[in-house]
């Protein structure tokens, strides 16, 4: 349960104003209810070597691993698994196993790691302390690893409520035993334990859109990555503040994250282990910049290297207009050293209106996707944005994956609380009807109710559209990481 309005109580930073983010637009507020507050939203990531060839590695290399499966996955053990299967949790004795399969779904051969200056050690020590604090899951096959599945316990921010989520990665088959449903397993299962978990949601970076939406994931944010010829950079803007090159591990850079993140509809909340995944594959060549305002507060940063002319931004946060503004001037005081700039933008609208020069390069393609796992406790949780007691709806949900979302949600508002009950039948003229896929990207953000009614993704009676386009907050989720 949750109250509506809720605001956002942040905790100081020494006081920076927040303003409106400048790639985002107003939105409409409700004609009779006010909406939810904006925040601001920014951009991020662009991979080095070591990272791009993980990337490229999974990319070609786990989708082949399992490609197979995906022909046969609803056919679930024990069909087509024997007594040699057995399926449990993964301990330390097996991180050898598990790091073994990683690099053989991914294709990482040794001589590639050291060509871009990793050791097999370094590559371990890597990945154990994920191992170490992620629950893993698999089937082994005579005591020998076959198939996993890793859940990393992770936070995000969902409209202002910080949600516990799992994250899915590591998802790998040995080709021998794939066309068993080894993977549908796996992912059902997991659904089962992060729901004990209380992980309300659950988010991936895919390597097989069809794959995951089969399973009920859908695709809930974008990266758009932008190019910028030398001679398009913004004229320099007057701040009071100075930006500073910094180590990477300093201190700013994580305050001036957490700041942001607390603000950020769909956000990952970092902790020591998303940041040690942040920095896995960056090579020695990345640099940092922080901004801070006149009284030293940290505004802002800028992640990012330069390489054959080229400045490229992995990450920029910032939190409000003059930090923006210093930035830029700092991008474009390399204007000597580099032909363009890129980078990734992940706040689901174009930056090109925002230069003088809007003829730059850009380019979409989804980016992460997300999954409810429990509909009722997030229902509960969910921040609409506005309540009345006499409105209810009843929300049939199906879901082929977690038999728990199955059903009739009725949902309603009273005390400025969302209260969700699932019931037997129908009870109410409000009634809607879509599977767990659209009412995720429905709820996150991603596409609005009028998109999803017209492309025949929700079942319900023309007049509700209205309702629905008031009660879901504008917000567009950011999500800039990835595992």
């Amino acid at each position: 349960m949750r109250i509506l309005h809720k605001q956002q109580h942040l905790p100081p930073l020494d006081g920076p104003r927040l303003e409106p983010h400048p790639f985002r637009a107003a939105g409409t507020p409700p004609d009779k209810c006010n909406g939810a507050p904006l925040v601001p939203v920014n951009r991020r990531e662009r991979g080095l070597e070591a990272r791009r060839t993980v990337m490229a590695a999974e990319e070609r290399g786990e989708g082949e691993a399992v490609n197979s499966e995906h022909k046969d996955e609803d056919r679930q053990p024990p069909n087509g698994v024997n007594d040699a299967f057995e399926f449990r949790q993964l301990g330390k004795d097996d991180f050898e196993q598990f790091e073994a399969l990683l690099r053989y779904a991914f294709q990482v051969s040794s001589s590639e790691m050291a060509r871009i200056g990793w050791s097999d050690k370094e590559m371990k020590q890597s990945k154990k302390p994920i191992f170490e604090a992620s629950h893993v899951m698999g089937w082994f096959y005579k005591g020998r690893l076959a198939s996993q599945v890793v859940i990393y316990p992770m936070e995000v921010n969902i409209q202002g409520e910080i949600c516990k989520m799992g994250g899915i990665t590591g998802v790998a088959t040995y080709p021998e035993y794939t066309g068993r449903g080894l993977i549908h397993s796996l992912l059902a299962k997991s659904l089962e334990y992060m729901r004990s978990q209380q992980q309300i949601i659950s988010y991936l970076c895919p390597y097989s859109i069809p794959l995951y939406r089969k399973h009920g994931w859908e695709i809930m944010s974008d990266k758009m990555t932008f190019a910028i010829k030398d001679t398009q950079l913004p004229a320099r803007h007057q701040v009071e503040g100075q930006i500073e090159r910094v180590d990477i591990e300093n201190e700013d850079l994580h305050k001036v994250y957490k700041y942001f993140a607390l603000q950020e509809h769909g956000a990952l909340i970092r902790g020591a282990l998303e940041w040690e995944e942040y920095w896995r594959w960056d090579s020695d060549d990345v640099m940092a910049a922080v901004y801070y305002s006149a009284e030293r507060k940290p505004l802002g940063y800028v992640i990012y290297y330069i390489e054959n002319e080229v400045f490229s931004i992995k990450e920029m946060v910032y939190l409000n207009q003059e930090a923006k503004y210093g930035i830029w001037n700092y991008i474009s005081a390399h204007f000597s050293m580099i032909t363009k700039v890129e980078g990734a933008n992940y706040t689901g609208e174009p930056i090109a209106f925002q230069f003088e020069d809007s003829e730059i390069d850009e380019s979409i393609q989804p980016y992460a996707m997300a999954r409810i796992v429990d509909v009722q406790r997030f229902l509960e949780q969910y921040s609409f944005q506005f309540e009345d007691p006499k409105l209810t709806l009843e929300i049939e949900v199906s879901d082929v994956m977690a038999p728990w979302n199955n059903g009739i949600f009725h949902v309603s508002w009273r005390d400025g609380r969302t209260f969700c009950e699932k019931v037997n039948s129908w009870s109410t003229g409000h009634r809607l009807s879509l599977d767990i896929k659209t009412l995720t990207t429905m709820l996150m953000g991603y596409k609005r109710p009028t998109y999803l009614y017209n492309n025949d993704r929700i079942d319900m009676d023309y007049h509700l559209l209205k309702t629905l386009e008031t009660l879901i907050p504008p917000d567009k989720p950011y999500f800039s990481d990835y595992f």
